[in-house]
């Protein structure tokens, strides 16, 4: 419970809603019984599908590394920077209420002459604002996939010099090696203890375990 854990690698087709169904349904077959309480991706659509069948009660969160870099390819380069700090208004704000209103004013301020930007960053709303119900000391944790991005940097590395790597079986053994190697480099999760009270099911607003406000 302490540190993040690789619990699963699978070959599969690309973002496809069958082979995340699959290495969802095998975590299931061997034990995880009860619904994560999030998950955190990119906008891939294999993988949501897949989680809303098999764990329909799981909260979405987007990554805000892989959504700031979706909105910013659809701007003009000379416009990237100043957008980009707008952007991180947004998922940097103390409160949910500050962040919509800062999405707010990130739509009012560019939609007229960047309609496409503002369409990608709105369609996710909800979903990129999920972890202001979870611990703030987790919130770190919760907006990007860069950990698991690393785990796959560091496959594809290897993948690249070697030009293949043999057989399927040879494949899954050596991406499971890596993936364990290179996850022994993930950080503690902080404040550990708080995963207690999300799995109970208590009530979090901004960050805040409500039942300490109470008292």
């Amino acid at each position: 419970m302490h540190n993040p854990e690789s619990i699963a690698v699978l070959d599969g087709y690309r973002e496809s809603e069958q082979s995340w169904c699959e290495l969802l349904v095998d975590l299931k077959r061997r034990g995880l019984n009860l619904a994560p309480n999030i998950a955190v991706g990119d906008g891939a659509l294999g993988y949501w599908a897949a989680i809303r069948k098999v764990f329909p009660e799981t909260r979405e969160q987007r990554c805000w590394v892989h959504k700031t870099a979706n909105v910013l390819n659809k701007m003009p380069k000379s416009v990237q920077p100043k957008a980009k700090g707008d952007l991180h208004e947004i998922w940097q704000a103390e409160t949910k209420a500050d962040a919509n209103t800062a999405f707010d004013g990130f739509i009012e301020k560019y939609g007229a002459k960047y309609a496409a930007a503002c369409d990608c960053l709105q369609k996710d709303r909800d979903v990129l604002l999920t972890f202001y119900d979870f611990p703030a000391e987790h919130w770190s944790h919760l907006r990007t996939t860069n950990p698991i991005e690393s785990n796959f940097a560091t496959i594809r590395l290897r993948h690249r010099k070697t030009k293949g790597s043999g057989t399927r079986r040879a494949s899954r053994a050596m991406m499971f090696k890596l993936a364990q190697s290179a996850s022994k480099q993930w950080r503690r999760l902080d404040s550990h203890e708080k995963i207690t009270h999300v799995i109970e099911g208590r009530s979090f607003k901004d960050g805040i375990l409500q039942d300490e406000i109470a008292a």
